[in-house]
C-alpha cells in the first residue's frame, strides 16, 4: 500500500525528532563533574560469601559487633580472588552474611594496605526483577497501551537523567530546567499514548498549564511564608556542592514540586480530555458549552481523589519524621511553624491546586478543539476526525 504525504509526515517527523533529541541528550549529558570526594582509592565490586569465619550471633538471638567472612570477587580486576572481609552490624551499611550470599564489597587501599568490607547485600537483581515485573504486568494488562506506557516511562526517566540533572549541574535555573522537562515529557508521553489528536493537544496544554500553576502556587506560598530552597533538611550538603559547582540550590525545592506534580496532573488532564472526546463521539450535536460542562462533571469526581492521592504521597514520604514529632509530643506551635511541615504542606497543596485548575483548563481546551478545526487538511480522509 502506497503511503500518502500525510502518512509520511505522521511517521517521519516523530522519528526525526527522537533521533535529534537523542543526539542532543548524549552531548548535553557529557558534563565534566568536579571531584567533590576523592574515591580513587575505593572500589565497589560484586562478590559472594564463601565462608563465615567469625559470626556475631549472640545466645539471645541478637547480633552484636562485626562478622569476619571470606568473599570471592565476581567482578573487577580482582575477579576470582578470595579475601577476608568485615561486615558491620549496621542498619544502613553491612549485611548479615551467610555462605553463598551475594554481596557488594567496598575495598579501600592506602599504600600497601588493603581493607575489604561488606557494603551491602547485592539487591541489584531483585531491583531490576521488580521493575521488570511491573513492566510485564503493565504490558499484559494494558496490552498495546501498556507497551506505550512503558515507552513513556522510559523516555521520562531518560529526560530526567540526561537533561534535567545535567541542566541543573551546568547552572541553568532548576525551575526553567524542570519546566522544559515537564513540557518534553508531557508532549512525548501523551503523543506516544494517544497519537496526534485533538485530545492529545488538549491534554498537553492542560497538563503543562496545571504543572506551571502548581509551581507558581508553591513559589507564592514560599514567598509569603518565608520558605525557600535553603530550608530543606540536607541544605548543608547542598551548600557544599553549590560552592564547588554552578548548581543554584535556592530553586531546587520548587523545581522538585513541578516534577513531582506532573504525574497526577497528567493523569487528570488526559482522563478529562478522553472523556470529552468519547462524549462528543457519542453525541456530536453537543456544543462547546455542553462539552465543557460534562468535562467539569467528570473532573470534579476526579479532583478530590487525585488531590487526596497527591497529599498522601507527600505525607507518606515524610512519615518517619512526622511520627517522630508525634512520639516526642512536640507543641502545636513548634510543629505548625517548622520548615519540614511547611514544605510538605506546600508540596501537597501546590500540587493539588494544579490538579484542581487542570480540570477546567483541559475541559475548555478539549471542548474548543473538538468543535473547531484548526488546520485545513482536517477533512482529508488520511487524517482521523479528531486529529489536529
Amino acid at each position: 500500500m502506497k503511503l500518502k504525504p500525510l502518512d509520511l509526515i505522521k511517521y517521519i517527523v516523530p522519528v526525526l525528532f527522537i533521533i535529534a533529541l537523542g543526539i542532543f541528550l548524549i552531548k548535553w549529558s557529557d558534563v565534566d563533574k568536579v571531584d567533590l570526594v576523592s574515591n580513587k582509592s575505593q572500589e565497589f565490586e560484586k562478590a559472594v560469601v564463601t565462608e563465615v569465619i567469625t559470626d556475631n550471633l549472640q545466645e539471645d538471638g541478637s547480633r552484636v559487633g562485626n562478622q569476619e567472612v571470606k568473599v570471592r570477587f565476581l567482578s573487577g580486576k580482582r575477579k576470582g580472588q578470595v579475601v577476608k572481609a568485615v561486615s558491620t552490624n549496621g542498619s544502613l551499611y553491612g549485611a548479615t552474611c551467610y555462605e553463598g550470599m551475594k554481596v557488594v564489597t567496598l575495598t579501600n587501599q592506602s599504600g600497601e594496605v588493603t581493607v575489604t568490607s561488606v557494603y551491602s547485600f547485592n539487591r541489584e537483581p531483585y531491583i531490576y526483577g521488580f521493575i521488570g515485573l511491573f513492566f510485564l504486568l503493565l504490558c499484559i494488562v494494558g496490552g498495546k497501551n501498556g507497551v506505550k506506557a512503558v515507552v513513556g516511562l522510559v523516555i521520562t526517566f531518560i529526560l530526567v537523567l540526561l537533561f534535567l540533572f545535567p541542566a541543573i549541574y551546568r547552572g541553568m535555573s532548576p525551575v526553567n530546567a524542570a519546566v522544559i522537562t515537564v513540557i518534553l515529557t508531557t508532549i512525548i508521553t501523551i503523543f506516544v499514548l494517544t497519537g496526534y489528536t485533538k485530545k492529545s493537544l488538549a491534554a498537553i496544554l492542560g497538563t503543562v498549564s496545571g504543572v506551571v500553576i502548581s509551581g507558581i502556587a508553591a513559589w507564592l506560598f514560599g514567598k509569603i511564608s518565608g520558605i525557600s530552597g535553603y530550608n530543606v533538611s540536607n541544605i548543608d550538603s547542598l551548600v557544599s556542592v553549590a560552592n564547588c559547582t554552578n548548581i543554584k540550590i535556592g530553586d531546587l525545592l520548587f523545581a522538585g514540586i513541578l516534577i513531582s506534580s506532573l504525574g497526577a496532573v497528567m493523569d487528570v488532564g488526559l482522563s478529562v480530555a478522553s472523556t470529552i472526546t468519547e462524549i462528543h463521539d457519542v453525541n456530536p450535536e453537543l456544543n462547546v458549552k455542553e462539552l465543557f460542562k460534562r468535562g467539569m462533571n467528570v473532573g470534579k469526581d476526579m479532583m478530590g481523589t487525585m488531590a487526596n492521592t497527591l497529599i498522601l504521597a507527600f505525607a507518606g514520604g515524610s512519615l518517619s519524621e512526622l511520627l517522630l514529632d508525634y512520639a516526642y509530643n512536640l507543641p502545636y506551635l513548634q510543629i505548625i511553624n517548622s520548615y519540614t511541615i511547611g514544605i510538605e504542606l506546600m508540596r501537597g497543596i501546590a500540587g493539588s491546586i494544579g490538579i484542581i485548575l487542570t480540570v477546567p483548563l483541559v475541559s475548555m481546551f478539549a471542548s474548543v478543539l473538538i468543535k473547531f478545526r484548526l488546520v485545513k487538511f482536517i477533512n482529508s480522509p488520511v487524517v482521523s476526525e479528531d486529529t489536529v
